[in-house]
């Protein structure tokens, strides 16, 4: 048994253990059940569980949910389309969430696959300075698919880059 300090108390009868807590108003809590003899401790448990709720969330706070977008090509793409596409699969990335790219097949387009390759391949060539190739090109029904991922320390460069820019350009003006 542990007391309420943290000190080992030693190897106590389950009665007396459940009296001494409740003589100092605290719960007996059982921490290793399988262990021989099992292992219990005073403690306040309503006061434990707030603060390890307290701690996960703060934990929580701090990190950033990666999320998903989807972009989606038509096989017969114009190149004014392709590069406003790329221009939005590019502010995802930099914002650090990862792109999934499809391209949609209607009727006899299933029948060129290799187009919707060539056009992901390009993209993915496009920006391959700031994007990982998370899964490769995959035909699923008549959708075609692939995951890019950003590449974290190339994306961190470009944004310090950029708020240099920012500070320097009001500093000439």
């Amino acid at each position: 048994m542990i007391d309420e300090n943290g000190e080992q108390v030693g190897i106590v009868k389950p009665e007396d253990a459940l009296r001494m807590a409740r003589e100092k108003e605290l719960d007996l809590v059982e921490i290793v059940a399988k262990a021989n003899p099992p292992v219990c401790r005073i403690m306040n448990y309503g006061k434990y569980l707030y603060q390890k709720n307290k701690r996960a969330h703060e934990a929580k706070k701090h990190q950033k949910q990666i999320q998903v977008k989807e972009i989606k090509f038509r096989l017969k793409i114009d190149h004014h389309d392709y590069g406003f596409k790329k221009n939005h699969v590019e502010r995802f990335l930099m914002d650090g969430n990862k792109v999934k790219t499809t391209i949609m097949f209607r009727g006899r387009e299933r029948s060129h696959g290799q187009l919707g390759v060539k056009i992901l391949d390009r993209l993915s060539k496009d920006l391959g300075e700031i994007a990982n190739i998370e899964s490769r090109t995959r035909m699923e029904g008549n959708q075609m698919h692939q995951i890019l991922t950003p590449r974290k320390a190339v994306i961190e460069k470009m944004k310090a880059a950029k708020e240099e820019g920012k500070v320097k350009e009001p500093e000439s003006a």
